[in-house]
């Protein structure tokens, strides 16, 4: 038992870096998750892929596509399909808006940052994005690389 909360992470944050490379952030919220038992000690253990992971409307709910929590090490037969759909939980305003807005071309949302909020709950961190051309991922890496340059101190 002592070695399973050694595992445990505290401080949660998982970001998903590639969103922030392939996209520009329009509009950001914050939305709770449903999530099973095993899902969530899965997701405390640190066992998760957000990279490939997206939003989608399914009638008026919000879902997240494609993000991956691993199976609980410790699970039984009732353990969780590892690439669910799972719902997201924001305010009818939120979601209106949110459905308003990807009625325009080119428009998706994507999840940026996973934590465990102070009350104990899963939160996903999510963006109102627009997909970046090729000279604008060219300008963020020249902005990256100038940036560790003068950090560095050269």
């Amino acid at each position: 038992m002592a070695k399973l909360k050694d595992k445990i992470v505290q401080d949660l944050h998982i970001r998903n870096r590639r969103a922030s490379f392939e996209y520009q952030f329009l509009d950001k919220y914050t939305a709770g998750i449903c999530l099973k038992g095993t899902e969530i000690k899965s997701l405390r253990l640190g066992k998760v892929n957000v990279d490939d992971a997206y939003c989608l409307f399914v009638g008026d709910e919000l879902f997240v596509r494609n993000l991956h929590i691993n199976e609980y090490e410790k699970g039984t037969r009732f353990n969780h399909d590892p690439k669910a759909d799972r719902k997201l939980l924001l305010t009818r305003r939120e979601l209106r808006k949110l459905a308003q807005a990807l009625k325009n071309v080119g428009l998706t949302i994507v999840p940026t940052h996973i934590f465990i909020s102070d009350r104990g709950f899963a939160k996903v961190d999510i963006a109102l994005a627009k997909g970046k051309k090729l000279h604008d991922k060219r300008e963020s890496i020249k902005e990256r690389d100038v940036k560790r340059d003068l950090e560095r101190g050269d």
